[in-house]
């Protein structure tokens, strides 16, 4: 027996309930993992809530990094004792011990400790496929990254400032702020007290900028739009204030014809040699120091309804961590 966060209905924070469940062998290519540590990302908000439905009863979770501690028949790119970490489906990411997919194992190199691990993986690849990607930003470029102080933004920022490309940040209050700043950030914007759209406006010189990239959704939708320049991208990855209404196309024409994608770290790490090759360049400028990566939070997994609350509140930076 192991201990998990288990879900049997969608709703809010309480319906996360602490349980003992049964840990199978793994079986052919598969791996049994002593897990170490568990990111903490607003996805898991949306399995939760049901915004993206799973079939109940269910675990929650798609980060962590870990032990191996067996490997089924047939297994051959992981062996029991190597430090590994993932990012991704299935679900159940907030438990002790657990049977995972031996493919989607990522190794961990030794100057990546398992908490930086566990921290990095899924917002870590989520920015390395919307810059690198999805947009391919160049030196020189101007961006706006909306939520720029949570731990996706705060990736994001350091490793935009890294390739040479300034960024133009979106936060909630001065303190966010400020810390936005601190992780390579050019332009800080409080959108509680300032229009977003003029002020990026005026940093642009009336030009606006080649590509947004917003996982806030509802509220920052039509505004993003706005501060694009013709031609230019709206890649929105997130719905942390609802999801974003249905879109009459005609106004991408309208404003300056504008491309949108709705991107998803799934798709982009399907292939396991496209996995393997983000990581790579995701360990790069972390092991270089080039991208830090902000442990701000860390909760009991136990604790793991609290750690919702702090987050869907706004109340947390940077990264955080459930710890078995």
């Amino acid at each position: 027996m192991t201990r998990a966060i288990r879900m049997t209905a969608h709703g809010g924070p309480e319906v996360l309930k602490w349980e003992e469940v049964e840990v199978p062998a793994p079986g052919p290519g598969q791996v049994l993992l002593d897990q170490k540590a568990v990111g903490l990302n607003y996805i898991d908000v949306y399995h939760r809530t049901g915004l993206y439905p799973v079939q109940l009863p269910s675990g929650i979770g798609m980060e962590a990094s870990a032990v191996v501690e067996a490997v089924g028949p047939d297994v051959t790119d992981v062996k029991p004792g190597d430090r590994v970490a993932y990012a991704g489906a299935p679900l159940g990411a907030y438990a002790e011990r657990r049977v995972m997919p031996a493919g989607r194992m990522i190794k961990l190199p030794d100057g990546i400790d398992d908490r930086t691990a566990a921290a990095m993986m899924l917002q870590g690849l989520t920015v390395q496929y919307l810059i690198r990607r999805t947009f391919r930003v160049e030196p020189g470029q101007t961006v706006l990254w909306h939520a720029a102080a949570g731990g996706v933004g705060l990736i994001a920022c350091q490793w935009l400032k890294h390739l040479g490309v300034t960024v133009i940040g979106t936060v909630g209050s001065a303190e966010k702020g400020e810390l936005a700043k601190a992780n390579g950030c050019t332009h800080v914007i409080n959108y509680r007290t300032e229009n977003f759209v003029e002020r990026v406006k005026a940093l642009t010189d009336g030009q606006g900028v080649p590509v947004v990239y917003d996982s806030v959704g509802k509220d920052t939708w039509e505004g993003s739009l706005d501060c694009l320049q013709p031609y230019g991208m709206m890649v929105s990855f997130g719905n942390s204030s609802g999801a974003v209404p249905p879109v009459n196309l005609n106004i991408l024409s309208a404003k300056g014809s504008l491309y949108v994608t709705r991107p998803t770290l799934v798709t982009y790490t399907a292939k396991r040699d496209e996995m393997l090759a983000s990581a790579a360049e995701l360990f790069e400028v972390v092991e270089s120091g080039a991208v830090k990566i902000a442990v701000n939070q860390t909760y009991p997994l136990a604790e793991a309804a609290q750690a919702h609350r702090d987050l869907e509140a706004r109340k947390t930076t940077g990264s955080s961590l459930l710890l078995p």
